[in-house]
């Protein structure tokens, strides 16, 4: 008799790297209505969804903001962006 009575034994976990915390939150309006988009430290996009969820409440209450991604940090992230709305978008630092 074997250790699954049966059933074949799973096999060993394997550990794998998970992904990075996302850094940044960037609520922005666009043609599609408001959008919350969330970014690495690299300011590579990981996440996109309507930023009137609860979620988006939660991730922003604690986290700092700042008005407006013009900087050239965030031009290839923005890039489909108009310059008014990269304007008025509020850029939140998650606590990591």
């Amino acid at each position: 008799m074997n250790d699954g009575f049966g059933h074949e034994v799973p096999a060993r976990h394997a550990q794998r790297t998970h992904r990075q915390v996302s850094r940044y939150c960037i609520v922005i309006a666009s043609t599609d209505g408001t959008l919350a988009r969330l970014f690495l430290a690299d300011r590579t996009q990981v996440a996109e969804f309507d930023a009137g969820t609860e979620e988006v409440a939660e991730l922003i209450k604690t986290a700092s903001a700042s008005t407006g991604a013009q900087g050239a940090e965030w031009d290839r992230a923005l890039a489909g962006h108009t310059a008014a709305e990269r304007a008025a978008a509020t850029v939140y630092t998650l606590d990591v």
